[in-house]
């Protein structure tokens, strides 16, 4: 596979998407703000040129505080186990949560559908759970019940796809609540619990 094949193939993919998108300093990766229909959030695509694989994490504005860390600890576990594309992320050390899809493409090509796939599967899952998550972490309920609720919701794809999702510019005053978070905290992608250091594949 040539040098940055599948970051010119996300290049190409987020710009006939009609993305307003960032190439991350330091890394071969993107970032692009998102507005669901239950919250904004940041988004960042990472090609691992190396390793012939293709990561998208959607990333939560906000931080988990230290004594509901157990709480929505055990929520994403529920959730993830009835996943099939993908998962949400903790880091217990600052609460930072995250869904991460990914695709290895070893031996082939990475395909526009491909991209999509993975690109709006962590969106429709991170905008279907994110009510949740910030039910857990400002109210007493348990998580187990905060959960039952959402799946009982079966009309969320059909809001999906009557288009109430829309992409914003992460230049504009939108993104005002994720000043806290550097860009320089998102160079290196390849660790599965860490953004520090790293370098372009």
């Amino acid at each position: 596979m040539t040098d940055h094949q599948i970051f010119n193939s996300l290049i190409e993919f987020f710009e006939e998407d009609n993305w307003d998108f960032q190439w991350v300093a330091g890394a071969s990766a993107l970032s692009m703000g998102f507005s669901g229909v239950n919250g904004k959030w940041l988004c960042y695509a990472q090609a691992r040129e190396t390793e012939e694989q293709f990561v998208f994490y959607s990333v939560l504005s906000v931080n988990v505080p230290p004594k509901k860390r157990h709480k929505v600890a055990e929520f994403i576990t529920r959730v993830n186990y009835g996943l099939v594309i993908g998962n949400f992320e903790m880091d217990y050390d600052d609460g930072e949560i995250r869904y991460k899809t990914s695709v290895d493409i070893e031996g082939s090509t990475l395909h526009a559908s491909m991209i999509k796939q993975m690109v709006y599967a962590n969106l429709i899952i991170t905008d279907r759970y994110l009510p949740g998550v910030m039910r857990v972490i400002y109210s007493d309920e348990h998580p187990i019940d905060i959960l039952d609720t959402i799946e009982l919701d079966q009309d969320y794809e059909d809001t999906f796809e009557n288009d109430a999702f829309l992409i914003f510019d992460d230049d504009e005053d939108d993104l005002e609540a994720f000043d806290d978070k550097d860009e320089d905290d998102f160079s290196d992608f390849d660790h599965p619990t860490s953004y520090d250091g790293g370098s372009p594949n």
